[in-house]
């Protein structure tokens, strides 16, 4: 049987759901996303091709480059000189505000529902943060603007609810 702890230049035939190939250490996936981790551990073959059948190739992608980033995260945590670990850790934290910098609300979407998918704790804890960045301090009509959220509320259902809560509205 398999085990993540096996020879860590073994590599990982993926095939995402729009038919593209990707190959990649198993390292940098099983230590990043569960779904990976749950399939070696179960034993796949070194041949396997394994199906990602609800990322498409362009978030596939993006999130094997998040996950070569943060493949090393066990290791800065454990074992690293405490100014080492500091400036490695500030060096992700750069990396990931410019991972998710410039990304539109559509393809942070694709990309949650990816890290969700694929068990990517810290990769939906960056994302989900990238969300609520997006609507702080915005008002509800705003909100519905940036994610395209039809108010499907009568006017009367509306003031009804603007009465009973004051404070979501100020």
């Amino acid at each position: 049987m398999a085990s993540s702890t096996t020879n860590s230049k073994r590599i990982l035939k993926l095939k995402s759901s729009d038919g593209i190939t990707f190959d990649v250490e198993e390292i940098v996936l099983v230590s990043t996303l569960d779904f990976f981790k749950n399939i070696v551990d179960i034993g796949c073959n070194r041949d396997d091709l394994i199906s990602v059948p609800n990322v498409n190739g362009e978030f596939l992608t993006m999130i094997i480059e998040w996950c070569k980033k943060h493949a090393g995260d066990d290791i800065i945590n454990n074992g690293v000189e405490e100014d080492e670990c500091s400036n490695m850790k500030k060096e992700i934290k750069e990396w990931d505000a410019k991972f998710v910098k410039n990304l539109d609300q559509a393809v942070l979407y694709h990309l949650l529902m990816a890290a969700d998918y694929l068990g990517g704790k810290q990769l939906l804890d960056l994302l989900t943060q990238k969300a609520a960045d997006m609507i702080k301090g915005k008002k509800y009509q705003q909100i519905r603007q940036i994610f395209n959220i039809e108010n499907d509320f009568t006017p009367e259902q509306e003031e009804d609810i603007k009465k009973r809560n004051p404070w979501a509205f100020e």
